[in-house]
């Protein structure tokens, strides 16, 4: 029950945003109920994808372009990763996320309203809300208020003794008993006379000294300020990054690792042993083709003379053979 009331309030909040910002969309619809106003918000139709086209094109001019209007007219879809696209570059939501626009997921009617007004903050003329300046007024309340001024007084323009308070008793009670010379004395003024005309010397070099004074201090409560709150814009930054991508890769335990290292060991031996394996397999398989290529070049090219010609090794075995015959068969007759 309390969940539907706060809804019914974040609707009627989101309505008189979108009155304020004088959205033509609203104007002459006259509602006064918190469930008319949740239908309206909360309802899939074309009235509210009306609504926050109008709302995207009020933060981002360039989001009404004709060119993306006229391709948005005939694919709806593309309206819908649009206007997800421009809540993910807003910090707003994810490009995922078309469920906010679509109202046809997992997306409650709460996450629906907050994602419109978050929305409605950063249209122009609109009413800001009040969480999001919540924050960052009280930061600065705090930080420039009453109490803390005297702080922050001393923190711009600091008076300290650089001398402890042991130094300081020391330095009392040796100052009645010590009585320098006239001789030391001279040697620390004449010290002093050279220091100071070094200093005056390097005075006259930096011109940003001598404009010391007409220039305003570097540290003012406005710079302050301006610091303060940019820090405040990077803090949330990084929150919201944190929280959509960065939490689930921290949240994950860390690797073990198994103490048993023979294992590993007996596997690099063995892919050792492999790798020598195949190298010798390589180095026979290049032999044996080395000797093949050989053997073929001494059946087909002809490298032996006869009778004032080259011939092949076969032909060569062929006429000696025959020849071995004739002298066998002369020697039989």
């Amino acid at each position: 029950m309390a969940g539907v009331l706060t809804e019914k309030l974040i609707a009627r909040h989101v309505y008189s945003s979108l009155e304020a910002a004088s959205c033509p969309l609203v104007e002459g619809l006259y509602l006064q109920e918190a469930d008319s106003m949740l239908q309206l918000l909360c309802s899939p139709s074309q009235h509210r994808t009306d609504i926050l086209a109008w709302i995207c094109s009020s933060i981002s001019p360039n989001f009404t372009s004709s060119k993306a209007m006229s391709v948005r007219s005939k694919e709806p879809d593309v309206l819908t990763k649009d206007m997800a696209v421009l809540g993910q570059e807003l910090l707003l939501c994810r490009a995922s996320d078309v469920d906010l626009i679509r109202v046809t997921g997992d997306a409650s009617p709460r996450r629906q309203l907050q994602f419109l007004e978050q929305l409605l903050t950063l249209v122009p003329g609109g009413v800001k809300s009040a969480g999001h300046a919540a924050d960052g007024e009280l930061l600065l309340k705090e930080f420039f208020g009453a109490e803390s001024l005297p702080h922050l007084t001393q923190t711009l323009s600091p008076a300290f003794d650089p001398w402890p308070t042991p130094i300081k008793a020391l330095w009392k009670n040796t100052k009645s008993s010590y009585k320098p010379n006239r001789e030391e004395n001279r040697d620390i003024v004449a010290l002093l006379q050279v220091t100071q005309s070094a200093l005056e010397q390097l005075q006259s070099k930096c011109v940003f000294l001598n404009s010391e004074a007409q220039s305003p201090p570097a540290f003012s409560p406005s710079s302050l300020r301006v610091a303060a709150s940019d820090l405040q814009q990077l803090m949330a930054t990084f929150s919201h990054v944190y929280e959509t991508d960065l939490r689930v890769y921290c949240s994950r335990d860390p690797p073990s690792f198994s103490s048993e290292t023979e294992v590993f060991q007996r596997v690099q031996q063995l892919l050792l042993a492999c790798n020598t394996e195949l190298e010798m397999l390589k180095e026979v398989s290049e032999a044996s083709e080395s000797v093949s290529e050989e053997v073929k070049q001494l059946q087909t090219q002809p490298r032996y003379w006869s009778r004032a010609e080259k011939h092949t090794l076969p032909d060569q075995l062929e006429k000696v053979i025959g020849r071995i015959g004739g002298f066998l068969s002369q020697l039989s007759s």
